[in-house]
């Protein structure tokens, strides 16, 4: 048997407008869990979601992200970042060195609300479910300047997302209001 080595930045890369991850351990690889480096620019906001049938792993390595990890009181609204559960838990801006481990069903979201990128290590399990959900939304990224909500929509429920809260990605520095993109859960822009 022999396991994976990568130096530094190596590793299957895919680049889209909102993310840049890449593929550090896979399914094909003979990896039960999918290990990911993903770069969050800022402004980029996954949105609450849950996933029913998966766990996942976040460890901040560079930067700050807001992390939620928790069932809500009340999931209503657009907006995961004054949520708070019964127990007082609430969204927490995470530096370096922290992590959050998300067990299944689990509604939970990361936000880059810094004007730094932010990077993170991201595991998922079982694999390669993971692995195929970016490299779908990756191509749809990429396949034109309009997102196609459907698309999304249609992948999301082949992936186990259910999306609670829209995923957005408005760039600070962008003055171009049109270049900014939010897709609702129903997968609408």
């Amino acid at each position: 048997m022999t396991g994976i080595v990568l130096p530094a930045g190596a590793g299957r890369r895919l680049l889209t407008r909102a993310q840049e991850v890449t593929f550090k351990a896979t399914g094909a690889q003979g990896s039960a869990v999918s290990v990911f480096e993903v770069v969050v620019p800022p402004g980029f906001d996954v949105g609450a979601h849950v996933h029913n049938n998966s766990q996942e792993f976040f460890y901040v390595l560079e930067g700050e992200l807001d992390l939620l990890a928790f069932e809500p009181v009340d999931r209503a609204g657009d907006d995961w970042s004054g949520w708070q559960s019964r127990d007082g838990d609430r969204v927490v801006r995470a530096g370096v060195g922290s992590c959050v481990f998300v067990p299944e069903g689990t509604p939970h979201a990361f936000r880059n609300a810094t004007d730094k990128l932010a990077r993170m290590l991201f595991q998922s399990y079982p694999s390669p479910d993971h692995e195929q959900y970016f490299e779908e939304i990756a191509q749809i990224w990429s396949a034109g300047a309009a997102v196609d909500p459907a698309a999304v929509t249609e992948m999301r429920s082949r992936y186990d997302v259910d999306q609670i809260t829209p995923l957005r990605y408005e760039p600070p520095t962008l003055l171009d209001a049109a270049s900014s993109v939010t897709l609702r859960p129903n997968g609408r822009e």
